[in-house]
């Protein structure tokens, strides 16, 4: 995906050995260690929260920073598995906030209908076409993209994200959704399939110009 739009700023690079570096310092305590490593995954955390939760995505790192602070002493592993880690821990306080969120409406007594309808879920398919998201990136910067990948079904913004935006591989964004390869499969093929009609629609791109 081209970030030419962006200023040249990239997404995915973990840039391992800096990382794990970092990662290495903040198991030993290094406050410093840990201001890097917050610099360098809090953007990421920030667009995987705002696909799932929207405006509430501050808040949710929010509480993922506090949560990786209260357990990074214990933490095992290199500078790819705390970004799978932290990741991880972003989803699961997403998840909380979309539970709260349904509970309030059940709270809330609202005629049928006057709900929105549900997005519709992406066509079925097998794995992805190759050159999709290339397409979609030769077209748009990347915070059209983020922006339009937001519109998805949650399953398929998750695996499109996880696997295209931030440039995961298939097992790692499995472990951090908790599914199976195949159904991440499944999830990123009809999620690119509906980003690539998205960005086809020209009313789709218009009002992020």
């Amino acid at each position: 995906m081209s970030d030419a739009a962006d200023g040249g700023n990239r997404l995915h690079p973990e840039h391992t050995g800096d990382l794990n570096a970092a990662v290495l310092g903040v198991r030993r305590g290094d406050e410093a260690a840990f201001r890097a490593v917050y610099r360098r995954l809090n953007p990421e955390l920030l667009r995987y929260a705002a696909v799932i939760v929207g405006q509430d995505a501050e808040d949710v790192v929010a509480e993922t920073w506090l949560q990786i602070a209260r357990d990074v002493l214990s933490f095992e592993g290199d500078g790819a598995s705390f970004r799978r880690f932290a990741l991880a821990v972003t989803r699961n306080r997403a998840r909380d906030v979309l539970r709260r969120r349904r509970r309030r409406l059940q709270e809330i007594t609202v005629p049928t209908d006057e709900l929105p309808e549900p997005r519709a879920s992406g066509a079925p398919g097998g794995e992805a076409a190759p050159d999709t998201a290339e397409v979609a990136g030769a077209k748009l910067s990347t915070r059209e993209i983020v922006s339009l990948i937001g519109t998805l079904p949650v399953p398929q913004a998750e695996a499109v994200l996880l696997r295209v935006v931030l440039d995961l591989d298939t097992k790692s964004t499995a472990e951090i959704l908790g599914k199976r390869p195949g159904a991440v499969a499944m999830a990123l093929s009809r999620g690119l399939k509906q980003l690539a009609r998205l960005v086809e629609r020209p009313e789709a791109t218009a009002v992020r110009r």
